[in-house]
């Protein structure tokens, strides 16, 4: 089966230490590939723990869109848990270069022979994973190097808006038949690089995809009961739009 499951719907730093919801971050099984999205803190705990069980050693690859410690904090215990320990050298890793050189970089040097390869993510560059492609449109605008995807498979797209503060080129770059947009705040700041739920509601005014995922929660958000949300928003947009739940698996082959 095509699916997407969420292990972790947590935005924002209080959410995430005091887990008021999980930050495990998106396993992707698609076209018989298998990719996790930023494995964030408790991200190896939900694999083990869903149900089914997700099993890291069926990983074909890992993808960090950027360095903060909500998408990056498991991606090394991922690495080992997707290469038995590092006794079986397999997989592939995508993540932006700051999260690999510098003084601080969040992938460990110890774990990266573990792999088959590592991969620098560019803005407006391809990446080929097993049976699926993805790109990286554009850099943007978080304080760190950060990049949204768009993955494309044999019958299925996605694009995933990872964190962002919100401009003009955003929605013509994801045009994915199924969007997902982390949403952290209820009501726009301009002290916070994030997306609010305004800005959501343009760039999926604008896009009209099949299927629109809210995730990546903040406090105010989560208060506001993101399911009460996503409603008004398909009345609002003529599109459904759904708030994911922590564990929920959308199955992508029912997306039409």
């Amino acid at each position: 089966m095509n699916h997407l499951k969420f292990l972790g719907t947590a935005g924002a730093r209080f959410v995430v230490t005091r887990q008021l919801r999980s930050s495990g971050g998106m396993w992707l099984s698609l076209d018989e590939t298998n990719v996790f999205i930023d494995p964030g803190p408790g991200a190896l705990v939900r694999c083990l723990s869903s149900k089914p069980r997700l099993n890291p050693m069926d990983l074909d690859g890992i993808i960090l869109t950027h360095r903060h410690i909500d998408h990056s904090n498991d991606i090394n215990i991922m690495i080992e848990a997707m290469t038995n320990g590092g006794f079986k050298k397999k997989g592939r890793v995508f993540a932006p270069k700051d999260a690999l050189e510098g003084d601080d970089p969040v992938i460990l040097k110890y774990v990266r022979p573990q792999v088959d390869a590592i991969e620098t993510l560019q803005e407006k560059k391809t990446y080929h994973l097993g049976n699926i492609s993805f790109s990286t449109p554009l850099l943007h605008q978080h304080g760190v190097e950060t990049y949204g995807l768009n993955i494309t498979g044999k019958h299925t797209s996605i694009s995933i808006i990872s964190d962002t503060d919100y401009f003009d080129r955003l929605a013509p770059s994801y045009t994915g038949d199924i969007l997902i947009l982390n949403v952290v705040m209820l009501e726009d700041r301009s002290d916070i690089t994030h997306l609010s739920l305004a800005d959501a509601e343009k760039i999926i005014t604008k896009n009209k995809p099949k299927r629109a995922i809210l995730t990546h929660f903040g406090m105010n958000m989560i208060k506001a009961k993101p399911w009460e949300i996503a409603e008004q928003l398909s009345q609002k947009t003529g599109v459904q739009v759904l708030a994911a739940r922590d564990g929920m698996d959308l199955d992508l082959d029912q997306v039409k």
